[in-house]
């Protein structure tokens, strides 16, 4: 019973657009392990007893949390289903991003045009890889995922189902047109029948994993913040994207605003909060929103 349950709450939501597919999981072995102990509905005691027999305190967070979720959506409609208590803290804040400097994005993709030559076309796959990512803000994933025919002779690439369902047209620059063109020369001649635009040795899509692996690579070759407890991302790519695109914003009240909304949905966002983070984690770019907001403040008079 509860397991069926669980299956209708998880049809919902994906019938909503979230895909679910780490919070289905876990709520399915939720509903086993409850079922064996022959519970019909959710109980407190038995979600915790679950949730701690996890790894870490944030994975017991998590299972807690999701339980909770699953509960109080039941519990609209049957009483007898408890809301657990999720005693488990874990930080919230965000790791402040690398912010990568032109330099910096141009030796990383010198460094990528420098790595062994495993196989044909490796050093072309990551220096394009990193240049598109450094100059579009898009998602690591979001970049391996893309396919031949998602990019457009006009210079536009369709960013298909991502990171929250959705999907979304990304305008390119000339000069990453042409790049992507000249790698498209050589990416041509391969004889693969795999269409996704970056391809592995075995001619298939990248794992994620291996861009990892390879990128850690590329930024020991580059010298890229050696000394750094916390080395730099790949992912610091798309931060530093949105943090430039952030300092060409005007510092009139409007334009601002049109800006952080064309950011957000240039970058998929799920909501412009996400945008907004960029000003917490660039100290610089917040005094400059103040500087500006102080001043428009005084020019109306207020």
């Amino acid at each position: 019973m509860l397991m069926a349950q669980v299956e209708r709450y998880i049809s919902l939501r994906q019938k909503l657009g979230y895909q679910l597919r780490e919070l289905s999981g876990s709520l399915r072995a939720f509903a086993k392990f409850a079922t064996d102990r022959s519970d019909t509905h959710v109980h407190a005691s038995t979600a915790a007893d679950w949730a701690a027999a996890a790894p870490s305190t944030h994975a017991r967070y998590i299972r807690l949390r999701n339980v909770i979720h699953l509960a109080r959506f039941l519990r609209a409609e049957d009483p007898a289903h408890e809301v657990p208590h999720n005693p488990f803290h874990i930080s919230t804040r965000r790791r402040l991003p690398y912010i990568y400097s032109a330099q910096e994005i141009g030796q990383l993709v010198g460094a990528a045009c420098r790595l062994r030559e495993t196989y044909p076309l490796r050093r072309q796959v990551y220096g394009t890889l990193l240049g598109l990512v450094a100059a579009t803000g898009l998602r690591i994933s979001e970049a391996l995922n893309l396919r031949l025919p998602d990019i457009s002779l006009d210079g536009v690439l369709q960013i298909r189902r991502t990171k929250f369902g959705k999907s979304r047209l990304v305008p390119l620059h000339p000069t990453v047109v042409n790049a992507l063109a000249k790698y498209l020369e050589h990416r041509r001649r391969l004889a693969a029948t795999d269409d996704h635009l970056f391809l592995s040795g075995s001619n298939l899509r990248i794992p994620s994993r291996t861009v990892g692996n390879t990128f850690h690579r590329i930024r020991q070759l580059a010298g890229i913040a050696p000394s750094r407890t916390r080395p730099p991302r790949i992912h610091d790519l798309r931060h530093a994207f949105a943090t430039r695109a952030l300092e060409q914003c005007s510092t009139r009240s409007k334009e601002v605003a049109r800006h952080f909304v064309a950011l957000s949905t240039y970058m998929g966002h799920v909501d412009i909060a996400s945008t907004y983070w960029y000003l917490e984690a660039t100290p610089e770019l917040m005094a400059d929103i103040a500087t500006a907001a102080e001043s428009l403040v005084t020019e109306e008079g207020v």
